[in-house]
């Protein structure tokens, strides 16, 4: 090894010293000692640099070598990263598990994506043709779902002095070769980037569309938007995990990223075991077809769980370049501020709220701030949409990670302890949770769902707010005691609560709704509200407007009534006009129906 190399003097778990340092560069990848374990240089100062390592450091000694690669810790983007399973640094856990079974081994290197399989790609440009950055020259077709457009790197452009014929050929092979002012460049079927450096755009579109996701509480309620960014917040036991899953099965992106960060082994397991067994609602395949897997469980590393959601976040932002839709799960980032908090404190740094570093916000806002809805380099739209699960201990939203993270999302899906206790799932407390793109995609609700959609979404809501203060009332002196339109205004909260807001992940006509049978069943929970309301102010007594059979049948209207069969929602609405025409006239006033 060379002697400028640098040598460990200094071993804290996964932060090491190096003395003889002065030709390393802050950020720059390194292999630290003998077993060549991959690290990152963290600090320069004079001729010591301290390393994070993102390998286990056990039998690491003083004295080892540390050897430059010259270039910052990145990621190979290419075919075969889709339907693949990574670890924090994109090394193939399958793979892995193949060489070494139970564990992973240590000093593997940087292996990633597959270098010697096959692919048939299809060559779309010709010698004399001028590409720029972002440029499409290439595309193989990676699954039965996703294209995978092979593009000149953002460093790169020129004119094609070499094409090569379309043919079937490893990520290696040279396909174009560019000619520019500096000099040759030569596209292969990746390029590498550095995990901290988001990739440019042309520019940032305004926020416009909705990421659909099936689940009614957040579509018709706390809608998600398409380069948005989202917190699911929530202590043990309230659902992030199954909530994230859902969001992962069932939303309309066109390219799903799910990163574990420090989660338990067994749910990791899950999502490997379920996700190829679903079924993608739009093309029938398998979701796996569309879908990336970061998993750095809690046995893992503690620095590569620092470095996962970078990695994820890269992966995103190069398929976004391609011009697809993206959605990452990051469950949870609190488990990445635990992997922050741990480091800082093997570095020494002074501690700030809760033992996390200073610098907590300003990480959180660097990756959020990496979603977006834009236009890439070579002129196509595509988005990231970031969902973060927060893991708050005791299930504390005054905690660092929490309100750091309310600060920069935009919508805000708070999970409640005692929602989940009564296995009312999502249990996404109406009353805490918000979305900030209400606005932003009023127009779209207007012209794409129903023009009313969001003008029902609020009428409800005030009815939940409303129900919410006449409890606390009802606590104390009882339900008889409250007249009668606002008893009412109790048993329409429990049918939204129940009927609506409830969602069986495993029933075939609740898994996933459309927003066409969602602004269905708003309509008819509006419906049975205005026609009893107008009854109880004629003086029809509470206990004839409620009719037990009626309310059932709209509770289990979303059980009862599939897809595919919407003018069932018609016929509950007549129903329900009968009965409250016949209730008008038994107490001698006409009201003429809505």
């Amino acid at each position: 090894m060379d002697e400028k190399s640098g040598k460990i003097t200094y071993i804290n778990g996964p932060v090491v010293r190096v003395s003889g340092a002065e030709n390393l560069k802050m950020r720059e990848m390194v292999l630290v000692g003998n077993k060549q374990l991959i690290g990152e240089v963290i600090s320069v100062e004079r001729e010591t640099a301290t390393v994070q390592v993102y390998e286990e450091t056990a039998g690491l000694a003083r004295g080892e070598r540390i050897v430059p690669t010259g270039r910052p810790l990145s990621v190979k983007l290419g075919p075969g990263i889709i339907k693949n399973i990574f670890d924090g640094i994109q090394r193939p856990l399958q793979k892995m598990y193949e060489e070494s079974k139970a564990f992973i081994p240590e000093g593997v290197g940087m292996v990633s994506i597959d270098e010697e399989k096959i692919w048939d790609a299809e060559v779309l440009v010709r010698v004399g043709d001028v590409l720029s950055a972002g440029s499409i020259y290439a595309k193989v077709q990676e699954t039965a779902i996703v294209e995978h457009r092979l593009m000149v790197p953002p460093d790169a452009e020129g004119k094609v002095v070499f094409a090569e014929k379309n043919g079937s050929y490893n990520i290696e092979h040279v396909l174009v070769k560019l000619e520019s002012g500096q000099g040759f460049y030569e596209l292969k079927m990746y390029q590498l980037w550095p995990v901290r450096n988001a990739r440019p755009v042309s520019r940032r579109n305004s926020i416009g569309k909705p990421l659909i996701t099936g689940q009614r509480v957040i579509d018709s309620f706390f809608p998600l938007a398409k380069g948005g960014t989202a917190a699911i917040p929530g202590g043990f036991g309230t659902g992030k995990t199954i909530t994230q899953h859902q969001l992962a099965k069932w939303s309309d992106a066109d390219i799903i990223i799910y990163i574990g960060v420090g989660e338990r082994g067994n749910e990791m397991t899950e999502v490997l075991e379920d996700f190829p067994g679903i079924s993608d609602p739009r093309s029938g395949k398998s979701i796996m077809e569309r879908t990336v897997l970061i998993a750095n469980t809690s046995n893992m590393p503690v620095a590569a769980r620092e470095a996962s959601i970078y990695t994820g976040i890269t992966i995103a932002e190069y398929f976004r370049d391609m011009g697809y839709n993206i959605a990452i799960m990051a469950d949870s980032t609190s488990r990445w501020a635990e992997a922050l908090r741990e480091i800082s404190g093997r570095l020494e740094e002074m501690p700030a709220e809760e033992g996390y570093p200073a610098y907590l916000p300003s990480r959180l806002a660097q990756f959020y701030e990496r979603a977006g809805d834009v236009e890439t380099l070579g002129g196509r739209d595509g988005s990231i949409t970031i969902i973060g699960a927060v893991s708050p201990a005791g299930g504390d939203f005054s905690e660092p990670v929490t309100q750091n993270t309310k600060r920069v999302v935009s919508t805000f899906l708070a999970l409640d302890k005692s929602l989940a206790h009564e296995r009312h799932y999502p249990a996404i407390n109406w009353l805490r949770s918000y979305s900030g793109y209400i606005a932003d995609l009023s127009p779209w609700y207007e012209e794409n769902a129903a023009p009313d959609m969001l003008s029902l979404r609020a009428k409800l809501l005030r009815l939940l707010q409303e129900e919410d203060k006449l409890i606390e009332i009802v606590k104390l002196v009882g339900e008889d005691i409250l007249p009668d339109d606002q008893r009412l205004i109790l048993e329409i909260a429990r049918v939204i609560k129940v009927g609506y807001l409830q969602q069986n992940a495993y029933h075939k006509n609740d898994a996933h709704v459309s927003l066409k049978k969602q602004h269905k069943m708003l309509g008819v929970i509006d419906r049975v509200y205005d026609r009893a309301y107008k009854c109880v102010k004629i003086g029809a007594p509470i206990s004839k407007v409620k009719n037990d059979e009626l309310f059932y049948k709209i509770t289990t209207m979303k059980y009862n009534i599939p897809e595919d069969k919407p003018e069932m929602f018609d016929e509950l609405i007549k129903e329900i006009d009968n009965f409250y025409d016949g209730l008008e006239s038994m107490y001698g006033k006409e009201v003429k129906g809505q």
